[in-house]
């Protein structure tokens, strides 16, 4: 069996730190693979290829076992000191389909999944590589876990993350989606109260700004506008929290044995604003005339 092919094989960024992980340890045969990390034989064979094909082990010379290469050792390194940047610094040098994805955003902050699906294929026709539905799903969940890109959980827009605070005019650009929410409801169908964790991923999306600083700021502009807008709390079935994707982390695991492996979580019951302890899933706008001062330095 040929370690290439054109597509990136549907393997997680978990199991490729378990199999690199597991060959520095001494070569590893498939079988090995197969009990150290419990699956079958075909995830074990489809394991080992990806991980040979981007370069983090390699065969040995009988072809039957497998060893850490010395950029799997490096991207263990990065792994065991939780340094996800550097860790996606080795995948997007030595995956080709990951290096190309990136390379995508170069030119834009924001791509929707069809048009980046199109703009590697068109990329990709001279070459050996080919792109299609799940290897996007997959080396775009490899970005969104090291934090190299986020994922409006809603449309599947792809986007980067530039700031790590929101600007001034974010009281606009919130009310600006809030209205925009409001349209796709209908004429008559307008919602007096709007889905926070809506609002967060449009307004992430398009502010290329993270989750935690969208937080603070919807706080912050709450405690300075009582009266204008109301943050309210949500029944435990409420629609407000269901997303079409998951929003997808990775950390080192903390667990005991002698295996690296990695906690990942594809949270798809997206979470409200916490504020005194209480949960808020709905936002209300009275009044469109919002004061906002998110000076951190006091």
């Amino acid at each position: 069996m040929s370690d290439e092919r054109p597509t990136v094989r549907p393997v997680n960024l978990g199991r490729l730190v378990e199999i690199t992980h597991l060959c520095r340890n001494g070569a590893q045969s498939t079988d090995d693979v197969v009990d150290a990390l419990d699956v079958s034989k075909r995830r074990a064979r489809e394991t080992i290829l990806e991980s040979t094909r981007i370069s983090l082990t390699e065969k040995i010379s009988d072809e039957k076992t497998y060893a850490t290469t010395t950029i799997g050792e490096r991207f263990i390194d990065a792994v065991e000191a939780s340094d996800w940047e550097r860790v996606n610094s080795v995948l997007k040098t030595h995956s080709p389909h990951y290096g190309e994805f990136l390379g995508l955003f170069e030119g834009s902050n924001t791509i929707e999944p069809d048009a980046a699906l199109k703009l590697l294929e068109d990329q990709a026709e001279f070459t050996p590589y080919e792109y299609n539905e799940t290897s996007l799903d997959v080396i775009g969940a490899w970005a969104q876990r090291l934090g190299a890109i986020q994922r409006n959980a809603f449309d599947g827009t792809f986007y980067t993350v530039e700031e790590s605070d929101v600007p001034p005019n974010f009281p606009y650009v919130l009310l600006s989606v809030a209205d925009s929410l409001e349209e796709s409801a209908g004429v008559n169908l307008k919602k007096r109260y709007l889905s926070i964790p809506e609002l967060r991923e449009h307004t992430c999306e398009r502010l290329s700004c993270d989750r935690a600083a969208f937080d603070e700021a919807l706080r912050t502009l709450a405690q300075q506008n009582i009266g204008r807008i109301e943050l309210s709390g949500a029944p435990i079935d409420t629609g407000a929290k269901e997303a079409r994707y998951g929003l997808k982390t990775i950390e080192l695991a903390d667990v005991d044995g002698e295996l690296v492996t990695t906690d990942q979580s594809s949270e798809q019951v997206m979470r409200g604003v916490e504020q005194a302890g209480k949960q808020y899933y709905y936002l209300a706008v009275y009044d469109r005339d919002l004061q906002f001062n998110n000076n951190n330095d006091d």
